[in-house]
């Protein structure tokens, strides 16, 4: 299970340049296709052979100045509760603030890791400055240049070795594992009810520690699965029930641990930027989507158009991915919360599908010859062979081509549609690479 590090600290002191330093090396998985304006605010570290998700909590403060400091200490505590350290950013140029030390107070008070991040220390006369951050009672303050990369080195050899240990738990690796997201009040505790049921048919219960995901393994309707349930053990803060960023900090691991993201989206809302947070969350993580619009007994149009018009709202705010079920469901009722799951296995199974050489070339060529790539400065562009490489995380293609840096992201766009129209690949996401024959 992925370890969670939050930068923490007041405005300008540097957060997203070291955010971005720690997830350089990764850059393509927080790529920038177009999004939200918040998809910066996450990424993955490599360092030293371990990998860690990194949240930055700064893209998340509205910019107003009554409720700035408010909004900061809301962020702080939420960080507290979701992550497994903290990094704590001062700027050393500035000095110390009342925020710095209110922000250290909270730090304090929670039994989480905390390493003390002293930025801008661009030169050797900076470095006097450290002494002042001794007053927040967090230990040593480390001296670094965000911007220019200097000390970054040390500073992850010290998050590793502060880092708890990976709790690798008896997890049963072919049991498909279903994790329900969304946010606050889409009704996922309830469809998670629903699922259980009274007669809780539970097989094992294993626990990491109270921060990490719960996998409760079901063996019900004939399925076997895990549901990854991030609720762990943790007291209900009030202040962070309205926060945006709760929603995707509470997320993260869910999602990361499944292998299906069921997204519960509020049928009496609509979709909102919150949603669009978490899905972009379940894209940059490779993880297999089915949507279920729950309350939809609330809902007083129920017919064919209102629903199509429904799914078309949902496709088109999440496009270009729009091979995905959605489902209209009411965990209350009870109504097609079977069908929930078995989409959810369908889903993974369609993750697991593995197609032979011969049938893709059989039918991908007379296609790709119908509609060739299109050429570029004369050259013309052939793709000779397709095959599907094997054991990945996610169905993968590569087709072969004698010019493959001249085709073009639509015409591998073109490639994927055909291949999701001639195979069953509905909400999984899928590789498509061009190479070198």
């Amino acid at each position: 299970m992925g370890n969670l590090v939050a930068i923490v600290g007041r405005p300008n002191v540097g957060k997203s340049t070291l955010f971005n330093r720690l997830t350089n090396s990764r850059r393509a998985i927080v790529s920038d296709e177009a999004g939200t304006t918040r998809d910066r605010q996450y990424g993955k570290c490599e360092w030293n052979g371990r990998e860690f998700s990194v949240v930055d909590t700064g893209g998340w403060v509205v910019n107003s100045d009554d409720i700035f400091e408010e909004e900061i200490r809301k962020q702080v505590i939420v960080a507290t509760e979701e992550a497994d350290l903290v990094l704590f950013l001062v700027d050393i140029k500035n000095g110390l603030t009342d925020l710095d030390e209110d922000v250290a107070q909270i730090l304090r008070t929670s039994k989480l890791p905390v390493v003390l991040v002293a930025n801008k220390a661009d030169d050797g006369k900076d470095l006097y400055g450290q002494y002042e951050f001794y007053k927040l009672g967090l230990g040593d303050p480390y001296c670094v240049s965000a911007a220019t990369g200097s000390g970054t080195g040390d500073l992850l050899d010290l998050v590793l070795e502060k880092l708890p240990a990976q709790d690798v738990s008896d997890i049963d690796d072919d049991t498909p594992r279903f994790a329900v997201v969304g946010r606050p009040n889409a009704g996922k505790s309830s469809i998670i009810n629903a699922f259980i049921g009274e007669d809780r048919n539970i097989v094992t219960d294993i626990a990491g520690t109270t921060r990490d995901s719960i996998y409760t393994k079901y063996d019900k309707f004939g399925f076997d699965f895990y549901l990854v349930d991030t609720a762990g053990i943790r007291r209900k803060n009030k202040v962070t029930e309205d926060l945006e960023f709760y929603s995707v900090m509470r997320s993260i691991r869910a999602i990361e641990n499944a292998d299906v993201c069921i997204l519960m989206i509020d049928a009496t809302r609509g979709i909102e930027a919150q949603d669009m947070n978490i899905f972009q969350l379940i894209q940059k993580n490779n993880k297999s989507l089915v949507v279920v619009v729950n309350k939809w007994d609330l809902v007083e149009d129920k017919s064919q158009i209102a629903i199509k018009t429904f799914e078309n709202a949902i496709r088109e705010r999440m496009a270009p991915f729009v091979d995905f079920p959605i489902i209209f469901a009411s965990a209350l009722t009870k109504q097609r919360i079977f069908k929930v799951l078995e989409t959810a296995k369908q889903v993974y199974l369609n993750r697991k599908i593995k197609i032979g050489t011969s049938k893709l070339n059989e039918v991908m060529l007379p296609i790709i010859e119908a509609t060739p790539p299109p050429s570029i400065k004369g050259k013309y562009i052939k793709i000779k062979y397709v095959s599907q490489v094997p054991d990945t995380q996610i169905p993968t293609f590569v087709f072969y081509a004698n010019l493959p840096q001249y085709v073009k992201e639509s015409y591998r766009r073109f490639l994927e549609n055909k291949l999701r129209e001639n195979w069953t690949l509905t909400g999984s996401p899928i590789n498509v690479f061009i190479r070198q024959k």
